[in-house]
């Protein structure tokens, strides 16, 4: 990690600091790496920052070794990688809502693609319908292309988390507590399962327990990952409603699945489809509702949702990936609906399973990534 990562983790683990007040002292004095060298006075001269919170810092910066390379040592031990807001690695999405944090740990790996998220969330207590709905629109959310943000908690976030790893597609957990710590314990094999094919992310530092205070500030990493925010049950005080709320915010999509009219979990989100979010039954609700995005991802002649990651394929390749689907298919079968030569077709492959885009069985028979 680079002296000015290093900086930026300083600040994130230094009370007080969040994005406001790193914005003022970053227009003041030009990188986190000037800040933590900088005199007492001229922090306290800042405006917002006055001499407890310069105080604050100046003993940050006397401890910057302790602190950082403490927190990089249990990265490490958890498989844990820390991100910083200038990151190129840092996701799109969240860098553009107002208060992004200033690192981020993830376990697992963040994508370019993931620009393309949406957001499951809904009720610890849920019932079966809930369950069923929100893994069933996770995973078809996840055939159309979309990456699955949720918070790992129980009922419909697990659910959701489900949906997406059943459609191999990639899967977010926004937690609201360190890495170093499940949240809940009997989501730890989800968790992993999520990192594998995605990622388990926090904003807090390795160690911080799971407490009640952190999940408000944890839902706005949620929406703010994602286009939109789908609520499947919530009652009529929940905190899928909050993250609803964070999206309206940020300026994204809410969405809502209706739910029997004397359900107690179906109060919060039938109040949001009164005061104007988007009333969803099925995956094509989503799509027409994201405006320009609904154009890519269309459907084509059959009513089936093209993949939106065949806009970074060239022709032959977008060919040979709009034949592969969940069903195995040989290198024969593929070259016989394509009419391209064999050895295009064998090359082609072999470039969407480096791109992960598609993934080789047994008997070299291929299937959609």
């Amino acid at each position: 990690m680079d002296e000015e990562s290093r900086a930026l983790l300083c600040l994130s683990l230094t009370k007080g600091i969040g994005t406001a007040t790193y914005r003022r002292l970053l227009e003041r004095f030009g990188s986190a790496s000037v800040i933590l060298n900088t005199q007492r006075a001229d922090l306290a001269d800042t405006p917002g920052i006055g001499t407890r919170l310069a105080d604050q810092l100046v003993r940050a910066r006397d401890q910057v070794d302790v602190y950082v390379d403490k927190e990089l040592a249990l990265a490490r031990e958890h498989g844990v990688s820390i991100i910083t807001c200038t990151d190129k690695r840092y996701p799109q999405n969240l860098g553009s809502i107002y208060d992004p944090p200033l690192v981020l740990y993830v376990k697992g790996e963040t994508s370019p693609g993931d620009v393309l998220s949406m957001a499951v969330v809904g009720a610890r207590r849920c019932t079966h319908y809930g369950q069923s709905q929100s893994k069933r629109l996770a995973r078809l959310l996840g055939q159309s292309g979309f990456t699955i943000v949720s918070g790992l908690a129980r009922g419909i976030d697990t659910a959701a988390h489900q949906g997406a790893l059943e459609a191999g597609a990639r899967t977010i957990a926004v937690m609201g507590c360190g890495l170093g710590r499940v949240y809940p314990r009997e989501n730890r094999e989800l968790s992993e399962r999520v990192s594998c094919q995605g990622a388990v992310v926090s904003e807090l530092p390795m160690l911080t327990p799971p407490t009640e205070k952190n999940f408000p500030p944890r839902n706005r990493l949620i929406s703010g990952l994602s286009l939109g925010v789908v609520v499947v049950e919530a009652a009529h005080r929940s905190g899928a409603l909050i993250t609803a709320h964070w999206a309206l915010e940020q300026g994204k999509e809410v969405f809502a699945v209706p739910g029997q009219v004397d359900n107690p979990y179906s109060r919060g989100v039938h109040k949001l489809i009164k005061e104007g979010a988007k009333l969803v039954e099925d995956v094509s609700d989503i799509i027409e509702e994201l405006g320009p995005l609904a154009e890519i991802l269309s459907t084509d002649e059959k009513g089936e949702i093209q993949d939106p990651r065949s806009l970074a394929l060239n022709t032959q390749e977008k060919k040979v990936f709009a034949l592969l689907s969940s069903q195995p298919k040989t290198i024969d079968e593929i070259t016989e609906e394509s009419q391209l030569p064999v050895s295009n077709v064998a090359s082609t492959l072999m470039i969407l399973e480096i791109r992960k885009f598609a993934k080789q069985l047994s008997g070299k028979r291929f299937v959609k990534s």
